[in-house]
C-alpha cells in the first residue's frame, strides 16, 4: 500500500511523456525516425557505420522513453532491418525499482552480426536482452574509438541520446516483442 502513490504518480508521468511526442508512430514516421536515428549514430562514430555495414540485421529504436520515481518503466518502438529495408516492427519494455526520478528520452541500435542471433531473434516470441541473447554495449572513451576488428559478440548495442553515446547503460530486462504497422 505504501507504494500506491509513487505508482499513481509514475503513471501520470509516463503518460505525460508518452503524449509529448506521440506514442504509436505510424509506420511511416517510424521509418523516417529510423533513418533519422542512424544518420545521428553515424554523426557521432565512424565505428557504428562500419559495424553496420558487417551486420546481417539491425534493430533501431529512434525513441526509448523512461520515467521512473522509485519504480521505473520504460516504451519504445523500432524498426528491424536486414539489407537496408524495413522487415518488422517492435516494440521494447522494461521496468526497474531503485532510486531513480525523472525522465529520459534515448536511441538504441542494436546490429545483428551473425546470421544465427538474427534467427534466434526473428523466432523468439519475446525476446528479452540477457536471457535470450546477450548484447554487448560498445562503449567509448577518450581518444578511442570501438574497434570493429575486435568485435567477438554476436549481437552489438548502440544507446546515445542527442547529448552523445551514453554509458554504463545495459539493455538487460528490456523485452522486445513484434508487433504489427
Amino acid at each position: 500500500m505504501k507504494y500506491f502513490p509513487k505508482i499513481i504518480l509514475l503513471m501520470a508521468l509516463i503518460v505525460i511523456v508518452f503524449s509529448v511526442e506521440g506514442y504509436a508512430a505510424s509506420a511511416v514516421e517510424l521509418n523516417a525516425k529510423a533513418s533519422a536515428s542512424l544518420k545521428e549514430l553515424y554523426a557521432k562514430t565512424e565505428s557504428a557505420r562500419s559495424l553496420s555495414k558487417k551486420s546481417v540485421g539491425m534493430l533501431i529504436f529512434p525513441a526509448v522513453y523512461k520515467a521512473g520515481f522509485g519504480i521505473g518503466g520504460e516504451y519504445g518502438e523500432g524498426v528491424l532491418q536486414i539489407k537496408g529495408k524495413t522487415v518488422d516492427y517492435y516494440s521494447t519494455a522494461g521496468a526497474s525499482i531503485g532510486f531513480q526520478l525523472g525522465a529520459q528520452k534515448k536511441s538504441i541500435v542494436i546490429l545483428f552480426m551473425t546470421q544465427a542471433a538474427l534467427s534466434n531473434f526473428r523466432n523468439s516470441q519475446g525476446w528479452e536482452a540477457g536471457v535470450d541473447g546477450s548484447v554487448a554495449i560498445a562503449e567509448f572513451g577518450a581518444g578511442k574509438e570501438f574497434d570493429t576488428k575486435t568485435v567477438k559478440s554476436p549481437i552489438v548495442g548502440f544507446v546515445f541520446s542527442n547529448k552523445g553515446l551514453m554509458y554504463n547503460l545495459s539493455l538487460e530486462g528490456s523485452k522486445i516483442t513484434k508487433i504489427k504497422k
